[in-house]
């Protein structure tokens, strides 16, 4: 279960610096899924961040990726 005593600041803001940095990276690649899959480039901005929340509340690893793969399409 996790433990809110063991958490560090510094571990904090490099959490959050890895979030941004993988979401805003996300933007093309949904951007281009949506592209390729003949819909609107905001439905894939929108599924990305759905995904995203999910994986945020209900799941995950350490170390796990959660998001579009190039092997869907």
């Amino acid at each position: 279960m996790f433990n809110l005593s063991n958490v560090r600041i510094a571990d904090v803001k490099n959490e959050v610096q890895a979030g941004f940095v993988v979401a805003v990276s996300m933007i093309p690649e949904a951007v281009g899924f949506s592209l390729v899959a003949g819909l609107s480039p905001i439905v894939g901005l929108h599924t990305a961040f759905i995904i995203g929340l999910v994986t945020a509340l209900f799941g995950g690893k350490p170390g796990m990726v959660s998001g579009a793969a190039g092997s869907i399409v």
